[in-house]
């Protein structure tokens, strides 16, 4: 029995989450998410797959985050037909999501375009549409938590509650062998595993036993401090307390999905208790309040200690769905808190207020969640003192908070012990969806103490490795890389013109008079002409 895996996504970075698996028996694929961050990386959405759409005969989908998910409804548009097996949770948070995410591309290439023609550059077309995204939810099938599903003929699968996100799931696969049928090829894909103190979600679950896990490392360099709920609460308290004082908005860059409905449980008891000043949370993602709904919906799933349609259903708590009663927050000046996608600050509405608060002092700006190289988000936790939204230059004069305590993903240690309690591992252990530094420092700290280091592998981008052997193979596939593997992981030339526009406008301002700036511009000319 021959079976190939080749990693079409999240290979030496965090998104874009796509692994294909072959046998005799067909073709399916675990996931089809969404690349973010650099152009170059986006880039990949709109470039041919790197297999044919209609020769794909189903899909295994962890969860519904946008780098697993995202690329579903480009997938069937190309021409799968097959079923995208998911949990109901992730079935009911795709429903959103993904007409979410065809409605913000189609209004971001209307405004691109409208630069485009003004600067007499050809027009593009969004990666999908809101009709191709509502089109795909037709090829969905619900399965549930520890239940067998056949995917393909020979081919089996099993969902496990990885504690992410709401409907998350770690996917259990097996092989059936002909020569040998008590003794399937067993393959562990871990999805995006949550922290062992995840707000609403219980602890990650799967079994042990396999002769392949890939693993997520996005924080396979990170150990946060112990988290309880008393310290979560602290720190976030903290960080209002502090945005009030200094009277302006507070805004919180939020992944749309789990996220924001943990920060408005938390916000809303906070002030319930008069821990920190009320105020009114503006919910500013239509996605967002989608999702509510859907956590309302399955709030019998969540934590029972926590009064979660309560609290969901706050006075405190402002919905604001439409364009129009999104523009009216910006007529706010005192304090108040608004909540709004995206995570990363790369699309959706959080642009619009960073545009309108990020360069005053009065501000905050709270981020919550891992913020990919490349995105608008890391360049601000870096500390950059003016970034370009919308092809404006903005100062930074906000302050820029972080706070890791909503994270969804296991840190090292977490992952360590998850990785460990999935021994005996037999064969190997590849480690994925993680920038190269944290691949690398997950690899170091398990080797030899939980698996071999000769078993554990990194892989590039669209490496394919044969899976029937007692150890994997690496086939010679790098004719068929779409990317050189440098370019996966670095910056690239857009961020780099990006920063040096930002350099040159503030070496001209600080210049002492005009002669001194006509010289600064002289020389630029001249490096220009060559």
């Amino acid at each position: 029995m021959s079976v190939t895996l080749r990693f079409c996504g999240a290979a030496r970075t965090v998104t874009g989450s796509s692994y294909l698996f072959e046998s005799k028996s067909g073709r399916f694929l675990v996931d089809c998410g969404l690349f973010q961050g650099s152009k170059t990386l986006k880039q990949l959405n709109y470039a041919p797959f790197p297999f044919r759409a209609g020769d794909i005969d189903a899909v295994l989908l962890t969860h519904a985050h946008i780098d697993h998910s995202g690329l579903l409804p480009r997938l069937v548009r190309s021409g799968f037909s097959g079923r995208i097996f998911a949990t109901r949770g992730t079935i009911d948070l795709c429903s959103y999501m993904l007409p979410d995410a065809g409605s913000i591309q189609e209004s971001e290439v209307v405004a691109l375009n409208r630069r485009n023609v003004a600067r007499g550059r050809a027009e593009v077309v969004p990666i999908y549409t809101q009709a191709d995204a509502v089109a795909s939810l037709q090829s969905f099938m619900a399965v549930d938590y520890e239940t067998w599903v056949d995917v393909i003929p020979s081919v089996r699968a099993r969902f496990w509650n990885a504690g992410h996100l709401l409907g998350s799931a770690s996917i259990e696969i097996e092989f059936a062998s002909e020569e040998t049928p008590e003794n399937p090829l067993r393959i562990l894909c871990s999805g995006d595993i949550g922290p062992d103190a995840k707000l609403l979600q219980p602890g990650p679950e799967a079994p042990a036993g396999f002769d392949y896990v890939i693993s997520e490392s996005t924080y396979g360099n990170r150990q946060r401090p112990p988290i309880t709920t008393d310290s979560r609460r602290a720190r976030l308290s903290a960080e209002i307390r502090d945005a009030a004082g200094h009277k302006g908005a507070l805004l919180i860059p939020a992944f749309a999905v789990e996220r924001t409905q943990e920060l408005i449980v938390d916000l809303v008891d906070l002030m319930e208790r008069g821990e920190v000043p009320a105020a009114p949370i503006f919910l500013d993602s239509p996605l967002a309040i989608h999702a509510t709904e859907v956590f309302r919906k399955h709030a019998s799933s969540l934590d029972p200690a926590i009064d979660v349609r309560r609290l969901l259903n706050s006075p405190q708590l402002r919905f604001t769905e439409t364009v129009d009663e999104s523009k009216a927050i910006a007529k706010l000046t005192g304090f108040h808190i608004v909540i709004a996608a995206s995570g990363m600050c790369d699309a959706g509405r959080i642009r619009h207020h960073l545009k309108n608060w990020l360069w005053s002092a009065r501000a905050t700006v709270l981020l919550v969640g891992f913020q990919a190289q490349g995105t608008l988000g890391r360049f601000l936790v870096d500390g950059a003192k003016a970034v370009r939204i919308q092809g404006e230059e903005i100062k930074v004069g906000a302050r820029i908070r972080t706070i890791d305590d909503y994270s969804g993903h296991a840190d090292s240690s977490e992952l360590a012990r998850w990785i460990a309690a999935r021994r005996p591992i037999q064969r190997s252990l590849f480690l994925v969806h993680g920038e190269e530094v944290a691949i690398a420092s997950l690899a170091n700290l398990i080797a030899e103490r939980i698996i071999p280091a000769a078993k554990i592998f990194q892989p590039l981008l669209d490496d394919i490795y044969e899976l029937s052997a007692a150890a994997p193979t690496l086939l010679d596939g790098s004719h068929l890389r779409r990317l050189a593997p440098e370019a996966v992981v670095k910056l690239d030339w857009h961020n780099d013109m990006s920063k040096l526009v930002l350099d040159i406008n503030d070496r001209i301002e600080a210049a002492a008079d005009d002669r001194a700036r006509g010289i600064i511009i002289r020389r630029l000319r001249r490096a220009l002409d060559g």
